[in-house]
């Protein structure tokens, strides 16, 4: 074990000891019940723009949150001084809170035998060289390089890198405390290139938990310069119904909304347009969705959930039917469900493929829209109604004919997701939701 990570560990039980203090505190003041978290980073972040240092910030945060229960009455609190006085400080305003809140007959703890008790090493946390003379070596030798590979990249919106570590700690008066370290690092580079008077900007990153597996500076400038030069001598397209392939990077978009309208606070809301789907066909039966909470290293994998719920490998959309919603221990108490481990998101999704690259999904096409940028917010989860503004290539005859941009494309989710033909294999693993280029049937295509 590297001094870096023995360190690491030794605060990361330190702060568990606060957490178990706090507790312990929070049931002496009579509460029913109690939770406490932490979660605590510590990292880099520097920017660079035309060879320039622009920023080097060093942080430090994390808060320990505190929620106690007079019965169904809820009372919260935080404090980032975690010396004993500090901390029964902060317990009791929480109790003071409580003592006036109305009673929440939904409010409590999630049930004690959901539980993680087993925590497995996910190999989450690999600390590296958090220096300033590093990240600003990575982001300089990343954008310096972009900027040497073609003279229509004119200019530059700078280049970052980041390195943080941390951990998370959860403790509750069910008995449950642990915690796990975590790390993540970064690079990105965006550029803007000229053609004429018309001028683009796009660029590109690599994340990952080890920095040993992002991409080096070369390859996230030869991916931004691409990128952006792709981009130029952009057209318009005229209004029409179009088949609409959403490049891999951007299909997790479309799984993202999956995930809201599965969300149990949304459901008991009824502000979803899957309402009352639980076993009913919401995807093609050939596409299968399944969790992987704990892939070694992934940036989404996780042991046990924000409320100490463990996470579970399991099926979200089995040949196309939908087995389970995403809930919390308060969705799941309204909506009369048992918590899935989802308080604070999803655990890494991995979206089954139709074995076909995005070249051969192109050629499929033949004719459309291929999407690599979508902008605004343009989604109603009550409805299903879905307008973004969008920028990407024409395909004709099964090939990139040119980029295009100042366009909408407008459907329903829920006819989206329903009428999705193919994805594919080209999987993007720079998100918690794996996926591939994915295919839709048929979209509003609105232009000039």
């Amino acid at each position: 074990m590297t001094p870096d990570m023995q360190q690491l560990r030794q605060e990361m039980h330190d702060v568990e000891q606060a957490v178990a203090e706090a507790v312990a505190f929070a049931k002496k003041l009579g509460s029913s019940a109690v939770e406490c978290a932490i979660s605590r980073s510590r990292g880099i972040n520097v920017g660079t723009r035309l060879g320039e240092v622009e920023t080097v910030e060093f942080n430090q945060d994390g808060a320990l949150g505190i929620t106690l229960y007079r019965g169904q009455q809820k009372g919260s609190s935080s404090t980032t001084d975690l010396t004993p006085a500090a901390i029964r400080a902060a317990v009791e305003k929480a109790n003071d809170i409580a003592r006036f809140t109305s009673p929440d007959p939904y409010a409590g703890l999630a049930p004690a035998e959901l539980m993680a008790e087993h925590i497995a090493d996910l190999e989450l946390c690999h600390p590296a060289d958090q220096s300033a003379e590093f990240a600003l070596e990575q982001a300089l030798a990343c954008e310096r390089h972009a900027l040497g590979l073609d003279p229509r990249i004119v200019n530059s919106d700078g280049a970052s890198y980041s390195s943080h570590v941390g951990y998370r700690v959860y403790g509750n008066s069910h008995g449950f405390l642990a915690g796990y370290l975590q790390s993540r690092h970064s690079l990105s580079c965006s550029l803007i290139a000229k053609s004429g008077d018309a001028m683009q900007r796009d660029y590109s990153y690599t994340v990952a938990r080890k920095r040993e597996q992002l991409w080096s500076p070369e390859q996230v400038a030869q991916q931004a310069v691409a990128a952006t030069l792709a981009r130029l001598d952009a057209r318009k397209l005229a209004t029409a119904h179009v088949p609409v392939i959403f490049r891999a990077d951007v299909a997790n978009s479309l799984f993202g909304h999956l995930v809201g309208a599965i969300s149990g606070g949304n459901l008991y809301r009824k502000s979803s347009f899957l309402l009352d789907h639980l076993g009913k066909q919401v995807l093609p039966s050939w596409l299968t969705i399944r969790e992987l909470p704990h892939l070694p290293g992934a940036l989404a994998s996780s042991p046990f959930d924000q409320e100490g719920v463990a996470t579970i490998e399991r099926d979200i959309i089995t040949d196309g039917v939908l087995q389970t919603y995403l809930t919390t221990s308060y969705s799941a108490r309204k909506l009369g469900l048992q918590p899935t481990g989802h308080a604070g998101g999803i655990h890494t999704w991995q979206v089954s493929d139709s074995g076909v690259n995005l070249a051969q999904m192109c050629r499929e096409m033949g004719s459309g829209l291929l999407v690599t940028e979508l902008m605004g917010q343009g989604v109603n989860l009550l409805t299903g109604d879905y307008s973004r503004g969008a920028a990407g290539f024409w395909i004709e005859n099964g090939e990139i004919q040119f980029p295009v941009e100042e366009i909408t494309i407008a459907g329903n989710l829920k006819q989206m997701l329903a009428t999705i033909v193919a994805v594919g294999n080209d999987v993007d693993l720079r998100h918690g939701v794996r996926t591939g280029s994915v295919w839709v049937d048929s979209l509003r295509l609105a232009g000039v």
